[in-house]
């Protein structure tokens, strides 16, 4: 993965460019913000393997717990029992299709919430094994595309269709993990979050894409790991948007925004969730769109 450094970066999977100097950049439409929501469907292990790489990190004010951590289980399980059905309620009624970040087991255990998902057409992308397990250079390449191989089959078995896109459990990826992506059909990643604009990624035999993730909103990293209080969490959202909408009247910009049910589905929260949704919905020129539709108008209309 290392280069000779280049300006900005140490690898060679994309060259340095700026904002102010690319090429302009236009949505369908003359939208000035393409909107992508990522929803995580993700299952918390008990007990993962001794072998697994996990941040056991504090949620909120939380106290670190040694697995089995079932204090901390239930309160992700609550998620895809009950928060998501108030997520997708709020997509629902603001005509928003998301794009779901699903890992194997919840493809391979849940079929219920699989088909909750495929009956709204949204996309859904491969999101490794489980939340316990993130890719890591300490991984044998047989290893990583072994873990790679089984997001990607569970999903084609669960939902008739293999996922084009990819995000990594917190981000993660060793030096080699853009390549192996491409070897199994995935065309975009969401993990390299440099950027306002999707990118092309270089690897081994051809291209890969970059959606890049707008970490900045992730409720997990602001609500859970910041304590950024809800009523605050909310300004910054559509501050967020408003300025990228005004901004993408001249060069469009991305805003993708990653949520977790067992975090934005609490009640309390659902209430923050639906002004952000209702601020960027009653706004003109946005794209509501999934990932792979984003991608896939951004390769046919971009120079390279």
């Amino acid at each position: 993965m290392t280069a000779a450094r280049q300006p900005g970066m140490d690898h060679d999977f994309y060259p340095f460019t700026s904002m102010a100097t690319r090429e302009t950049l236009r949505w369908p439409e003359g939208a000035h913000v393409a909107f992508c929501v990522i929803v995580n469907l993700e299952h918390y292990e008990l007990q993962p393997p001794e072998d697994a790489f996990t941040l056991n990190r504090r949620y909120g004010p939380a106290r670190m717990r040694p697995f089995p951590d079932i204090t901390r289980a239930s309160h992700r399980e609550y998620g895809n029992r009950v928060g998501i059905f108030g997520i997708m309620k709020l997509l629902d009624r603001y005509g928003i299709r998301a794009t779901a970040a699903m890992d194997a087991v919840i493809a391979e255990t849940n079929p219920f919430l699989v088909n909750e998902v495929t009956k709204r057409d949204w996309e859904v992308i491969g999101h490794g094994v489980t939340a316990n397990r993130l890719i890591t250079s300490e991984m044998s390449e047989e290893q990583e595309r072994a873990h790679i191989a089984r997001c990607v089959g569970a999903i084609e078995r669960a939902t008739g269709r293999g996922p084009s896109g990819w995000l990594g459990v917190e981000y993660s990826e060793s030096r080699r993990t853009p390549h192996l992506l491409a070897e199994h059909g995935i065309r975009y990643v969401c993990d390299w979050t440099v950027d306002e604009q999707p990118y092309r990624m270089s690897v081994r035999g051809g291209t890969i894409y970059s959606l890049p993730v707008t970490t900045e909103l992730d409720d997990h990293t602001v609500l859970g790991i910041r304590n950024v209080p809800i009523t605050e969490y909310a300004q910054m959202a559509t501050d967020t948007f408003d300025l990228l909408h005004l901004e993408g009247a001249q060069n469009g910009r991305t805003l993708v925004y990653s949520i977790h049910p067992w975090i934005m589905g609490q009640p309390y929260r659902l209430k923050y969730l639906e002004r952000i949704l209702a601020h960027v919905a009653g706004r003109r020129h946005v794209w509501k769109a999934t990932g792979a539709e984003i991608i896939d108008w951004y390769a046919g209309h971009q120079n390279a």
